[in-house]
């Protein structure tokens, strides 16, 4: 096997191994980097009906209020419906993701609570202080990561939440009087659920890492073909050269040219000690030759 072929193959070897090493690093760093930022994404998704929770409480709710009868109940007075009819608009963007606000005792029992998110309610209400949870859950499509934050009720639940009889007539003729009762300001009795399959941030950290390798690969390759020519120009036609002188001093030409030797590296050293050794060998030569022909 010829020398620039060995060195290509231990080149190939030691980048398979520290492509490995890379990849291993890189695949971890991207899977957290991607997971954070679905995370991000989701707070985002959250500040939006937050905000939109509080502009109906604040701005909508007096509005229709005021044009409202006892026959007829308008959802768009809920926080909850106004947030969750927000997100569908977001949805369209972001298809993965859902939201859900799910309460212990909820008037619609659409927004009741499943066990799984019964256990992140309870979670915040054992735990007033925390703002907001992060977990993931097994789904039957799959693991799914989550982000969640308390609902907490204040002054404006109690008109509709505290007892049936100060409930509005319209919302008791729609939901009637079982659920969604006997509130208390301050308490904590649900939490807003944004959910996101986790094969969303592993296919995101797979696309950054298919770019990364082929990146990764496409340097390799430049330095491997910047490495041979150098070679080349260095190395492997310095040493063919005086390859070639050799062999034909074996064959017994003496009157080869000598070989470039200027420099201090190995090479230069070589040629040096090459041109000295068919220096010595044609002297050795000439003076074999007069002795045999004065004997």
């Amino acid at each position: 096997m010829k020398l620039l072929a060995k060195f290509n193959l231990i080149f190939l070897a030691v980048f398979a191994v520290g492509f490995g090493v890379a990849a291993y690093v890189s695949q971890t760093f991207l899977q957290r980097n991607a997971r954070e930022e679905v995370v991000e994404q989701a707070r985002l998704m959250m500040d939006l009906t937050s905000s939109t929770r509080q502009y109906t409480v604040a701005q909508v709710r007096p509005l229709l209020r005021a044009h409202a009868d006892a026959e007829h109940f308008l959802p768009q007075t809920v926080p909850a419906f106004a947030a969750t009819q927000t997100f569908q608009n977001v949805h369209s963007q972001y298809p993965d993701y859902s939201y859900k606000e799910a309460t212990l005792n909820p008037t619609n029992l659409q927004d009741r609570a499943t066990d799984w998110e019964s256990d992140v309610v309870n979670i915040f209400r054992n735990t007033p202080s925390q703002k907001e949870f992060v977990g993931e859950r097994d789904t039957p499509t799959g693991r799914s990561l989550f982000l969640a934050r308390p609902i907490k009720t204040d002054q404006s639940c109690e008109e509709c939440h505290s007892t049936p009889e100060a409930a509005p007539p319209a919302m008791i003729k729609a939901y009637g009087t079982a659920n969604g009762f006997g509130w208390k300001v301050g308490e904590i009795v649900g939490a807003q659920v944004v959910s996101v399959p986790e094969s969303v941030p592993l296919r995101h950290a797979a696309e950054d890492f298919r770019e990364f390798a082929i990146a990764l690969a496409a340097v390799a390759a430049f330095i491997l073909l910047a490495l041979n020519a150098l070679l080349v120009a260095t190395i492997i036609r310095p040493i063919a050269r005086l390859s070639g002188a050799a062999d034909k001093i074996s064959k017994g030409d003496m009157e080869i040219p000598e070989q470039p030797a200027g420099g201090k590296d190995e090479i230069s050293v070589l040629s040096d000690a090459f041109n000295r050794m068919h220096r010595s060998l044609k002297k050795a030569m000439k003076m074999l030759e007069s002795s045999s022909g004065q004997g």
